[in-house]
């Protein structure tokens, strides 16, 4: 079967471009975030394909004055990965590795026209690789770009302008091997207690970037980490690598929400840099469709379909497992080591379930 991807020069096997490889779990997603410099406004955006469920769905979320409005959209892909449109939504690759736009078009009362720039060459995260078992679960690269965005969004009549000089944001493009869809009805035996430590958090300063994320396993062992540090204009390059990264949070009482935060990571000269993370508001994840029990990437939801709804997060509980994925909006404070510091804004995003020792969790929802 031949599609529009074959008139590009971009294959990967002798096969065409509608067949990638032979897990039905693979997938190639877009996400974005943005926000004002004040974290007033914070709106999230994932537009995934899958192309062995012949799915493609996209999702656009909005959270101001504690309320999150979002809207779902979902179709059969046809095969066709290049068609990046799902009934009023759409994304337009505008300069590869610089600019992207997001198109929606009054989707159940909410519309936008935002374009993302770049602030530096996008960050390849190292690849990422669990198994469960002999069973593999997760095999993905993921590449991480902070930036500015402009346009304006419309919720209900109301429209918020966005500027480039005063709203932030990341995109991250990842692509690979991760559960997907429907749960396999076979799971691997013996079953064991799910366990995943995950903080993901990109940070937007005046004149530069900086990026940290983590995996820990129940013993605290990191099987997966990177720090950069971008000033603005970095090439491939320009990507200052931060050596040794850990974050240290602390957590509100009684919960497994990050109340604050302090990571300290080694420039190339030994030197020590901090930051600090104050979280002022709180962003769910399913919102755009993680861990959404009826809205969740690739749910097979017919030929068409598109819902919306609104809640507001700092009323839900944050124990109920589809609550569990955050993005913590932080102000941020980066202490360098001349002692000059720097004002930012970024996301502190969170994902914690089962067992990890240095948390004292012992179970699936400790805290």
């Amino acid at each position: 079967m031949l599609t529009w991807g074959d008139e590009y020069p971009i294959h990967q096997t002798p096969e065409p471009v509608w067949v990638a490889g032979s897990d039905r779990n693979f997938y190639d997603r877009y996400f974005f975030n943005g926000y004002s410099k004040d974290g007033s406004v914070f709106f999230g955006a994932a537009f995934g394909v899958y192309p062995h469920l012949n799915i493609m769905d996209g999702a656009f979320s909005v959270l101001k004055d504690g309320v999150q409005k979002s809207v779902h959209l979902s179709r059969i892909l046809n095969f066709e990965r290049m068609d990046t449109r799902v009934g009023p939504m759409s994304i337009e690759v505008v300069q590869p590795l610089q600019s992207v736009r997001i198109k929606l078009d009054d989707a159940e009362g909410i519309s936008a026209d935002l374009t993302f720039e770049g602030r530096h060459f996008p960050v390849e995260e190292p690849r990422f690789t669990r198994r469960n078992g002999s069973r593999m679960m997760m095999d993905v690269t993921r590449m991480t770009q902070n930036g500015r965005w402009s346009g304006s969004i419309t919720v209900d009549g109301d429209t918020i302008e966005i500027s480039s000089d005063n709203f932030w944001g990341t995109r991250d493009r990842s692509w690979g091997v991760r559960p997907l869809g429907a749960q396999d009805p076979q799971p691997v035996v013996p079953q064991q207690l799910p366990q995943f430590y995950w903080i993901w958090t990109p940070m937007n300063f005046p004149n530069a970037s900086v990026y940290f994320h983590v995996n820990e396993d129940q013993h605290g062992d990191r099987w997966n980490t990177r720090s950069v540090f971008a000033m603005d204009g970095a090439g491939a390059d320009g990507l200052t690598h931060l050596a040794n990264p850990v974050i240290k949070p602390e957590f509100e009482a009684g919960t497994q929400r990050v109340r604050s935060a302090v990571l300290t990571a080694g420039d190339a000269h030994g030197r020590e840099h901090r930051i600090i993370y104050e979280p002022i508001a709180t962003f769910q994840m399913k919102g755009i469709g993680y861990g959404h029990p009826e809205w969740g990437h690739a749910a097979w939801k017919g030929e068409y379909a598109i819902g919306r709804e609104d809640f507001k997060p700092l009323a839900m509980p944050w124990k109920q497992p589809d609550n569990l994925h955050i993005q913590a909006i932080s102000k941020v404070r980066h202490e360098g080591p001349d002692g000059q510091g720097s004002e930012g804004i970024g996301a502190l995003e969170q994902l914690f379930i089962g067992p990890h020792d240095a948390s004292g969790w012992k179970d699936m929802l400790d805290a």
